[in-house]
């Protein structure tokens, strides 16, 4: 299974001082200027109840 990262302006780089976040319409989901922050750590999902 492969884990697909989505692009959003939380985890955005440039978040503090972007101008631009505001007047993306989709959320900055599809924004040119993104940079994903890499002292953002990814944190794995565990399973549920149900999936066991």
């Amino acid at each position: 299974m492969s884990t697909t990262r989505k692009q959003s302006c939380a985890v955005c780089a440039w978040r503090a001082n972007c101008a631009k976040k505001f007047c993306v319409t989709d959320g900055g989901a599809r924004c040119p200027d993104f940079s994903r922050d890499v002292s953002i750590k990814d944190v794995e999902e565990e399973p549920n109840e149900e999936t066991k």
